[in-house]
């Protein structure tokens, strides 16, 4: 990943997304961004069906009064996604990044993502809506979000724009990028390659992949952190963090970023106190045996 802000800063590994900032309010969004770019971190993840636009519209209130913040920052959204369908067609996706840089208060997208793939997707047509979004000044790169490697070849070959983004969820619970990758050739089911290798794709590719529900064990159980159905994991996290001196939240992510692949994980706290305690996991490197131990802390087992 080499993508640069407007001040040559670098993109950060660690991203803050803003899919539930809808509920806060304008000054705390203020702080939290102030927390953020304190922290190193100036990657900003949107989309346009967050808070049904409103966490958009938010963000826009912090650059009308904060415009020196802009060019620090490296502002992403997606689209894509409309009430009981799929939508990549041409039109819609010029006219979603017009309806999100009006909210942002901002004249140009730093990343747009497609959030979905869509069945009906016609790659002639997305790469006509990129080609003029980038010639018009409006979006820098271009990436898309839960898509296969047959899914990025096929938009690829379509694209004179190289795809370097690909946000998909991953975590110490939910690893099946990895899985397939161990148990290559094994009868069990965490051989099974349920997205045609796409980390080996995105890793031959250069496309950085962006993890999501990074502390999430699932929907329903929530984060794995201090989860009672967890708790060797949660052992493991405790005795890491002793050693390292940093959060149990800090060892997860430095768990996704520690992998060659060069990921960067999206973080979505609402609160600026736990900003820095995230901000760690960037301080330091977990070892090869200590990456192994986290894998295998969730129950799963070396062949």
């Amino acid at each position: 990943m080499n993508i640069i802000t407007k001040n040559q800063t670098p993109a950060s590994r660690i991203i803050l997304g803003w899919m539930r900032m809808a509920k806060c309010s304008a000054e705390e969004l203020e702080q939290l961004v102030e927390a953020s770019l304190q922290a190193g971190i100036n990657f900003f993840d949107h989309a346009d069906i967050y808070g049904k636009t409103e966490s958009e519209r938010l963000f826009g209130e912090v650059l009308k009064k904060h415009p020196k913040y802009r060019d620090q920052m490296i502002v992403q959204t997606k689209c894509g996604i409309r009430p009981g369908f799929y939508d990549n067609s041409c039109a819609h996706i010029i006219a979603s990044v017009d309806a999100s840089l009006k909210r942002l208060q901002t004249g140009w997208l730093d990343v747009l993502l497609l959030h979905r793939p869509d069945a009906l997707m016609d790659g002639d047509e997305i790469g006509k809506a990129f080609n003029q979004l980038k010639k018009e000044g409006k979006v820098r790169y271009f990436g898309v979000s839960n898509m296969n490697t047959g899914q990025m070849e096929y938009l690829q070959s379509r694209l004179e724009e190289p795809l370097l983004f690909n946000q998909l969820q991953f975590s110490l619970v939910h690893s099946s990028m990895i899985d397939a990758g161990i148990h290559v050739n094994m009868k069990t089911d965490f051989g099974i390659d349920r997205d045609n290798q796409i980390l080996y794709h995105c890793m031959k590719n250069r496309i950085t992949i962006q993890a999501w529900s990074v502390l999430q064990a699932s929907w329903e159980e929530g984060t794995f952190l201090d989860h009672p159905s967890y708790p060797l994991l949660n052992e493991v996290l405790e005795r890491l963090a002793g050693h390292y001196q940093v959060t149990k939240s800090a060892v997860a992510l430095n768990w996704i970023l520690r992998h060659p692949a060069g990921m960067q994980a999206i973080i979505g706290t609402t609160k600026t106190e736990h900003i820095n305690d995230l901000a760690q996991a960037t301080t330091f490197e977990l070892t090869r045996p200590e990456w192994y131990e986290l894998y295998q802390s969730v129950g799963k087992k070396l062949p």
